[in-house]
C-alpha cells in the first residue's frame, strides 16, 4: 500500500479527500501539505508516494513537476482543480503516466476510481478532462489540415502503438520496402527524427487516441 498525501488550501476539499481516501482503505498513510516543499518533503520519505494537489494553489508549474518526476520516477501525482488548462493537461498525460487528472465537481464515485488506480501505479483521467481533450483534438484536427495522406496517418497510428515496419507490412499487405519508404516521408514531412516525436505528433493530431496509446 502507498503513502497520500493531500496539498489543497481550501479545507473543505481537503477534508472532503481525506475522508473518501480512509473509507477508500488504500493508503499506509494519509497527511497534509500546503506548499512545494510540503510535496518534497513527503517525496524524501515516500519516494513511490501519491500527491493529489491543487496545483494552481501553490503555484506548481508544468516545469517543476516534471522535475519532481524526474527525481521521484516511482511517485504518482494527481492533479485535481476546479479547472485544467487543456494544453497542461496534454503535455503532462502525454509525458508520462505518473499524471492523473480529477476535476473537483467529479462524482464521489469517479474520485474513489481514481484514486484506486493511482494506487496501483495506473493513470487515472476523468470523464471530463478525457472529453475536453478530445474535444481540442477535434477542434484542431477541423482547423488545420493535415500533412499526411490517408495511408500515412494509418501508418503513423500503427507505429505510435509499437508496431514494428514488419508488423505494419503485414497489416496492410504491403512489402517492408513500401512500409520504409512511407515512414521516412512521414519523418520528412513533420520535421522529426524519430518514432517518439513522429507519435507526440499523432497524439495532438488526434490520430492515436490516448487511452489506446498508454494500454
Amino acid at each position: 500500500m502507498k503513502d497520500l498525501l493531500i496539498v489543497d488550501l481550501q479545507d473543505a476539499t481537503s477534508i472532503g479527500i481525506n475522508t473518501i481516501a480512509r473509507q477508500c482503505n488504500i493508503f499506509s498513510s494519509i497527511s497534509e501539505g500546503i506548499d512545494k516543499t510540503s510535496i518534497v518533503h513527503f517525496l524524501k520519505n515516500h519516494s513511490d508516494g501519491v500527491v493529489i494537489v491543487d496545483y494552481t494553489m501553490v503555484d506548481l508549474s508544468e516545469e517543476y513537476l516534471i522535475v519532481l518526476h524526474a527525481r521521484y520516477p516511482k511517485a504518482c501525482f494527481i492533479l485535481f482543480s476546479d479547472s485544467l488548462v487543456t494544453d497542461f493537461i496534454k503535455r503532462l498525460v502525454y509525458f508520462s503516466t505518473c499524471f492523473s487528472f480529477i476535476l473537483k465537481d467529479s462524482s464521489r464515485k469517479e474520485i474513489e476510481s481514481g484514486l484506486k488506480d493511482v494506487s496501483l501505479m495506473k493513470q487515472f483521467i476523468c470523464e471530463k478532462v478525457t472529453n475536453q481533450i478530445a474535444q481540442a483534438d477535434s477542434d484542431k484536427h477541423e482547423a488545420e489540415p493535415s500533412l499526411l495522406t490517408s495511408t500515412e496517418r494509418e501508418i503513423l497510428r500503427l507505429m505510435a502503438l509499437g508496431k514494428s515496419t514488419k508488423d505494419i507490412a503485414s497489416i496492410r499487405f504491403s512489402s517492408v520496402y513500401t512500409v520504409m519508404t512511407h515512414r521516412k516521408n512521414i519523418f520528412r514531412k513533420l520535421s522529426v527524427n524519430n518514432v517518439h516525436e513522429a507519435t507526440k505528433y499523432a497524439m495532438r493530431a488526434g490520430i492515436v487516441d490516448p487511452m489506446e496509446y498508454y494500454i
